[in-house]
């Protein structure tokens, strides 16, 4: 294997000659001004660019060394491009590490410190590669849509790959948005039928009067407008699965012509004589308990059992462990590549927001506010203010151990003295520690 590249944008040959001396380890391309440095990143797509800020026409300034820059993170987004600066360079150097410069390391240089630098950037550079390339092999798995690291999730996943090579009729409950299609099209890439086609219909988005036509399909002249036999969504998906998603809000009279099929596993078309066999696997999908629908009357019992052979519950986002910051993060990854930004990282304050968000409308909802935010900012990272989320965000939960215990001990000490109404004996006992550490604790967390 040859050398790893390195592009050295400098325009002293003396300090050239020094860099291509020192870093022999790599295969050094050099460049004294800004077309040629592009010229080379389009050439040879280098992992790792150093660069001197001042460059001709500017050799005293930084605009066209930042401007150099600029264009460079434009052309190659993951390029770790490490700035060479004099200390009158600090305010540019950090100017530059805010457009998206990976690092900066102070003249005159110290071989090995830069050797150090310059091995970390390449090191870098290749495992974001490396991990890229294991997001799009993941992709062509069936459940790669599914980012978690849940237990329930995780469980989840595992249900599914269980129950995929079954013909069994599975129902699907989780909230809107939470990912339910996603699973019901694990389901079907994972069974027998994966080579056949998946057909899905929204319940909720079709009209009463429609809905039966798009099912059952519908012979010319069935009705007016008629104008020529159409087949149903059920027809079409002959050999494959069936997905019905939102089957709550399915009208009772269609429920009855529903169940018919899922007994006899034939429909007719409107208007048509002839019964026509239909082999298919039947997914549903609902954000309602249809259970207590059922007792209630608006949804037919034996429906049900028919629908719910297996039944599979999605967790909300707002349940899935550690999964709104995992998420935000894919989501950001994806919309980087998607909208040809710079990869940038969120604030801490924006992590914190992600986190301590309820997120109601599941993980749909986060997928349009990070590609929001993604397409609005303007700095170096995602601030607070780029999500766009409602103000009232709950307080972060401390994650540090420490802090945890102290938040504990206060709630409960403060408890115990006013339940005790200022007692210090009675709130000892309470507590179940002596009065000289109930004083030691009250004077560690400031309690007068």
């Amino acid at each position: 294997m040859g050398k790893q590249k390195l592009l050295v944008i400098e325009d002293d040959t003396g300090l050239q000659k020094q860099l291509r001396w020192s870093l022999d380890a790599y295969e050094v391309l050099v460049a004294g001004e800004r077309e040629a440095a592009l010229a080379h990143v389009r050439r040879h797509q280098p992992a790792v660019v150093t660069m001197d800020l001042g460059l001709p026409p500017d050799p005293d300034g930084a605009s066209e060394g930042l401007a150099t820059l600029q264009q460079i993170l434009a052309l190659a987004p993951d390029t770790k491009v490490i700035i060479l600066s004099g200390n009158q360079d600090r305010a540019n150097a950090l100017k530059a590490i805010g457009m998206g410069a990976y690092d900066f390391h102070q003249k005159p240089f110290d071989a090995d410190m830069l050797g150090l630098v310059l091995e970390r950037a390449f090191y870098l550079h290749a495992m974001q590669r490396e991990n890229r390339r294991m997001l799009q092999t993941q992709a062509d798995s069936p459940l790669a849509g599914i980012v978690s690291r849940d237990p329930g999730m995780l469980k989840l996943c595992r249900s599914v790959e269980k129950v995929a090579p079954s013909s069994a009729t599975v129902m699907l409950l989780g909230d809107s948005g939470s990912g339910k299609e996603l699973v019901a099209r694990g389901l079907h890439a994972l069974g027998a039928r994966h080579d056949k086609r998946f057909v899905a219909i929204n319940c909720a988005a079709i009209p009463e009067t429609l809905l039966e036509s798009e099912l059952f399909g519908y012979e010319k002249g069935a009705f007016t407008g008629a104008a020529k036999q159409t087949l149903g969504k059920i027809e079409l998906a002959h050999g494959g699965t069936f997905f019905l998603d939102e089957i709550g809000d399915m009208a009772p009279g269609l429920q009855a012509k529903l169940l018919r099929f899922l007994q006899e596993r034939v429909i007719e078309r409107i208007g048509g004589r002839s019964e026509i066999a239909v082999d298919v696997r039947i997914v549903c999908a609902t954000h309602q308990n249809l259970k207590e629908q059922a007792v209630a009357g608006r949804f037919r019992e034996d429906l049900y059992y028919r629908l719910s052979e297996i039944v599979l519950t999605i967790p909300p986002l707002r349940q899935r462990v550690g999964d709104s910051a995992l998420l935000a993060h894919h989501f950001k990854n994806k919309f980087c590549a998607s909208e040809g930004r710079a990869s940038f990282n969120f604030s801490p304050d924006a992590l914190a927001a992600i986190e301590a968000y309820g997120w109601p409308g599941n993980v749909r909802e986060m997928e349009n506010c990070i590609k929001r935010a993604v397409i609005m900012s303007d700095g170096p990272q995602i601030a607070v203010e780029d999500l766009g989320l409602p103000e009232a965000a709950p307080v972060e939960d401390p994650v540090n151990l420490r802090q945890a215990r102290d938040a504990a001990e206060y709630k409960v000490m403060v408890k115990a003295l006013a339940r005790s109404d200022g007692n210090i004996a009675k709130a000892a006992e309470l507590l179940g520690v002596s009065r000289p550490t109930l004083y030691d604790l009250m004077n560690h967390h400031g309690i007068k």
